[in-house]
Formats: C-alpha cells, sequence, structure tokens
C-alpha cells in the first residue's frame, strides 16, 4: 500500500539525483510504479511535495542533532559528531536541489530559512555557551553572532555563484569551513582535544 511517506522518499530519491526543476510528477509516479492520480491525491502538486519533504528532513535534521548533543561528553565532541553527521548528510545532497528550493519553491526555502534562523542558530548559540562553561571555547567571542556567521557560512558554501559546482567539490568547501571555524571558536585547551578526537585518540 502506497503511502505518503513512501511518495516523499520517492521524490527526495529522484530529486536528489537530478535536482527538483526536471523532475516531474509522471517521473515520480513512473519511479514508483503508481498512477499519477495516486500522489495528487495525497499531494495537489510538486510545490506541495516539496514543502512536505522538507518539513520532513529538517525533522529529521532537528532529531539527529538531539540526538548527537545527547551522546556527546562535552562540546569538543559534539562538534566532531556534527561535523561527521554533517558529512552524511552534505554528501547526499545535490547543490543543484539547494538552488532550486531557492529559485521555484520559495514557500519551501523559507521553511529551510525559519530552521536555519530558528532552531540551528539557538542549537548554536547554546553549544557555544556551554563550551565557554567547560572551558573550551573562547570566552570572548559573541556566540550570537558567530551563530549567525556559521549558520549564513553553510548557506554560502551551497551557493554555485561563489563555488562553481564544476570546479569545487561541496563536501570539501563545507569540511574547509567547518575546520576553520571549530579552530577559530577553541581556546587552546580545546584546540588539543579536537586534535584528539579528530585522531580518535580522546583521553
Amino acid at each position: 500500500m502506497i503511502t505518503i511517506e513512501r511518495i516523499i522518499e520517492g521524490g527526495e530519491e529522484l530529486f536528489l539525483k537530478a535536482g527538483i526543476k526536471s523532475v516531474t510528477m509522471d517521473d515520480i509516479a513512473r519511479h514508483l510504479g503508481i498512477s499519477k492520480k495516486t500522489i495528487y491525491h495525497f499531494f495537489k502538486d510538486k510545490n506541495d511535495l516539496v514543502i512536505a519533504l522538507v518539513k520532513k528532513k529538517l525533522k529529521e535534521d532537528e532529531d539527529d542533532m538531539a540526538e548527537i548533543i545527547s551522546k556527546s561528553g562535552n562540546v569538543i565532541e559534539e562538534m566532531i559528531n556534527m561535523m561527521n553527521c554533517s558529512e552524511e548528510i552534505i554528501s547526499r545532497i545535490n547543490p543543484i536541489v539547494i538552488h532550486d528550493m531557492q529559485k521555484y519553491h520559495p514557500q519551501a526555502w523559507k521553511e529551510f530559512q525559519n530552521f536555519k534562523s530558528g532552531v540551528v542558530i539557538q542549537t548554536l548559540e547554546e553549544l557555544l555557551t556551554k563550551g565557554i562553561t567547560q572551558g573550551y571555547i573562547r570566552p570572548d567571542i559573541d556566540v550570537k553572532i558567530i551563530s549567525r556567521m556559521r549558520v549564513n557560512q553553510i548557506e554560502l558554501g551551497f551557493d554555485a555563484s561563489v563555488f562553481p559546482i564544476a570546479e569545487y567539490n561541496t563536501w570539501k568547501v563545507q569540511q574547509q569551513f567547518q575546520e576553520h571555524f571549530n579552530y577559530g571558536v577553541c581556546t587552546l585547551e580545546g584546540y588539543k582535544l579536537l586534535d584528539q578526537y579528530k585522531n580518535n585518540k580522546p583521553d
């Protein structure tokens, strides 16, 4: 039996391969082996499906962040685990998807922006504040400014006008940003611990 979740998954599978714009509802129906009418029973159009997909993925990301935080012993471990989680997510993302969502699906993009400005920034502010208390994050940084800088830095990494897809590997760009950020906010103690975790040799 076909479900809303399966239709969303089917759409995601095709969007990640080819981008959103080039995939039609006929393509999704063919991919799932169902009629287009079945999809329209659940979603009024492709835009409706894209919004549902974005909401689903953002909820999963929020749950993943919460799990990482609950299982990490300190802020440095959280940062390393977040980076590993990001690598897995970014390696699956076709940069064209970000471009298409921004250009052709403004409501879905707004959901993404709201999540970024709400959940992600707040989580990062809390992480940095906790890190200052633990002595691993520099006490002189303004957590509100740095959190916003970091989140918008991630978005910059997907901007094809700055980092053309033909010239830059998206994950490598994000990895460079992440490392620059991690070492930039750390105290000397945090720096040492970060190196230990990177080498898989925490005390």
